[in-house]
């Protein structure tokens, strides 16, 4: 296990510093500068804001005093918010993104599997036939789309929920279902699947021949097993849902990261995208990790480390 956490710290790594390197290409190749609309008539003003962003280095010194950044995890001040550093937006936004990801991670897993389930036991029923429907809606409408409607009729119309901020736990609903309604139909369908191949098992028949009851073969037999597929695509669902709720949160007012990294990109805030663009990425690597990790030690089939040559 150590040998195989160590080495995926190493790949981690590689992968986190291939991310920053292109990042940080991207932004210096576009034309332009991120001080465009600071500029002014007084030549020396604008050579000291320069100075002060480290932006008349050269780009050899603009990377490394970047990687430093990263290693000493301050990503210095905002250009266009010279009063904020990345780090305080960081520490302001992340926790309302990362509440509104569990959220929707959590309704997602437990109404997936739920549908996932109902619809195997109710094979080529209407239960069936219903939840393969949902499944085939959320897969198919973007989450944005799904928002604006759940806006447009639960706000507009019937004004029963709120559209916008993220102030009470009713303010989640919205964007919790807009954003978790897309990996619960990912997850349904794929528990389905795997549910109706698990209860064709021996060893659920003979569980049924002993008497078992029907909910305890479920929990105690088939859910365990029917669950893997589900546990190796979390890390894909994770990255997804994370990175979705940018989107979100701009549609639903919610001020979370992805307030702080749309305003970021339209006003070429070079620090804010890029300490964004690693924090996130060190997170999602990590998270994808933890997968790998739960998943070997939910099947004892899956040996996380290589012994005589083989895994």
């Amino acid at each position: 296990m150590l040998r195989y956490i160590l080495k995926r710290f190493a790949i981690m790594a590689m992968t986190l510093w291939i991310i920053v390197t292109l990042t940080f290409v991207l932004m210096v190749t576009i034309p332009g500068s991120p001080l465009n609309e600071e500029r002014t008539t007084n030549e020396v003003v604008q050579e000291n804001l320069e100075e002060h962003y480290n932006l008349d280095e050269p780009y050899y010194i603009q990377y490394i005093l970047y990687l430093k950044s990263i290693v000493t995890l301050d990503f210095g001040p905002s250009i266009k918010q010279p009063n904020e550093t990345v780090n305080d937006l960081l520490g302001r936004g992340f926790p309302i993104s990362f509440e509104l990801g569990i959220i929707t991670i959590v309704v997602a897993v437990i109404s997936g599997v739920i549908l996932g389930i109902f619809a195997a036991l109710k094979h080529n029923g209407i239960i069936d036939y219903l939840a393969m429907t949902i499944a085939v809606l959320g897969i198919s409408i973007p989450n944005f789309v799904l928002a604006t409607l759940l806006i447009q009729v639960f706000a507009v119309y019937l004004n029963i929920l709120p559209a916008a901020t993220w102030s009470s736990p009713v303010h989640m609903i919205l964007p919790t279902v807009a954003l978790a309604t897309g990996p619960m139909a990912i997850i349904a369908r794929l528990t389905r699947s795997t549910m109706l191949e698990v209860l064709t098992q021996d060893y659920i028949k003979m569980a049924r021949a002993k008497g078992l009851k029907p909910w305890k073969i479920i929990v105690k037999h088939s859910l365990k097993n029917a669950l893997m597929p589900v546990v190796t695509i979390m890390g894909t669902l994770l990255a997804g849902i994370l990175t979705g709720t940018f989107v979100i949160e701009q549609i639903f007012g919610i001020p979370g990261m992805g307030k702080y990294f749309v305003e970021s990109i339209n006003q070429r805030d070079y620090p804010v995208i890029m300490g964004t663009t690693v924090f996130y990425s060190a997170f999602l690597i990590l998270m994808l990790f933890l997968v790998d990790i739960a998943y070997g030690l939910l099947d004892p089939r899956i040996k996380l480390h290589e012994k005589g040559g083989k895994s």
